[in-house]
C-alpha cells in the first residue's frame, strides 16, 4: 500500500501509572515498516518514521532507534535532543535516565518490552528487545538492573504483542536447553510439539524483580495486523514506544492514541 494511503489507526497504548506525561504505545503493520535492515527502500522506512514522529508530537528524528543483534546490551541514552548523524547503537536495550528521550524497539515475534520508573526527579524509561537468545541471556535482567541504578523504583513493565507459545515451535533439544535457563518457558505448540512461551516467561521473570507487569496478550503470528517472522520471513518491523508527552496528564491504566 503506498505511504499515501495507509489508514489512520488506534495505537495499543498505555499511561503508566503515576508518571504524568508519560505515554507508551505498539505500532501495527497499518504504520509501515519501522526497519531499514529488511531490503525495504530506505526513503519509505524514513517516511514511515516521520509520520510516526509526528503523530506522537516529536521532532523529525526525535525516535531513537537501536540495531538489534539479539545480545543482552543495554545502552544508556545521552540526556536532550537526538544528535543528527549520530551513530544508531549496536543493543538490545535503551534506558533514557531521565525519560528526556522517545524510545523505540523494533520486533516481528520476538518481545518488545517497554519499561518506566520514577525516579527523585522524575522518572526513567526504557525499551527491550528479547528474542529467546536475549531473554535466555538476560537482556531483561539488565534492563531492570540499569533502571534501578539509575534511581528508578515503582517498575512498570509492557510485554506488547508476541508470538505466543502456542506457535513459537522449536526443536526439543532447544525448547530442553531453554527451560533448563528459565525454568516455566517450555510448552507445547495447539498442534502438539515443543515450543517456547516467551510472553509467559518475561512476565513470570519480572514480576519476580519487583516490576508490575501487563501484557498486550496479542499473538503476532495469529493477529495479521502484525508483522510476524515466523508466517512470513520477509516481513518488516513494528515497534514498541515510550515518550514523554507534555500534553498529557491522564494517569490511567490505558487508553488509544488518536
Amino acid at each position: 500500500m503506498p505511504d499515501s494511503m495507509l489508514p489512520e489507526t488506534m495505537l495499543l497504548s498505555y499511561v503508566p501509572a503515576g508518571l504524568p506525561g508519560l505515554r507508551v504505545a505498539f505500532t501495527s503493520g497499518a504504520e509501515g515498516n519501522l526497519a531499514l535492515h529488511v531490503g525495504d527502500d530506505p526513503a519509505r522506512v524514513a517516511s514511515a518514521r516521520a509520520r510516526l514522529e509526528a503523530r506522537l508530537g516529536l521532532v523529525p528524528g526525535g525516535l531513537r532507534f537501536m540495531e538489534q543483534v539479539h545480545s543482552a546490551t543495554v545502552h544508556d541514552v545521552p540526556a536532550g535532543p537526538a544528535r543528527p548523524g549520530a551513530p544508531v547503537p549496536v543493543a538490545d536495550a535503551m534506558v533514557s535516565a531521565d525519560a528526556s528521550a522517545a524510545l523505540a524497539v523494533m520486533v516481528a515475534d520476538c518481545l518488545p518490552v517497554v519499561f518506566a520508573g520514577a525516579t527523585g526527579a522524575g522518572a526513567a524509561t526504557a525499551v527491550a528487545h528479547a528474542g529467546r537468545r536475549g531473554l535466555l541471556d538476560g537482556v531483561l535482567q539488565a534492563t531492570v538492573e540499569r533502571l534501578r541504578a539509575a534511581g528508578a523504583d515503582r517498575l512498570q513493565a509492557w510485554i506488547g504483542p508476541a508470538i505466543c507459545g502456542r506457535c513459537y515451535e522449536v526443536p526439543a533439544a532447544m525448547a530442553a536447553e531453554a527451560e533448563g535457563l528459565l525454568p516455566g518457558i517450555a510448552c507445547t505448540t495447539s498442534w502438539g510439539t515443543p515450543a517456547l512461551d516467551l510472553p509467559a516467561a518475561a512476565a513470570a521473570l519480572l514480576g519476580g524483580l519487583g516490576v508490575a507487569v501487563e501484557s498486550s496478550g496479542v499473538c503476532t503470528r495469529e493477529d495479521p495486523s502484525y508483522p510476524s517472522y515466523r508466517r512470513d520471513p520477509g516481513t518488516g518491523r513494528f515497534a514498541g514506544l515510550v515518550w514523554t508527552d507534555p500534553t498529557s496528564s491522564s494517569t490511567s491504566n490505558r487508553k488509544d492514541c488518536p
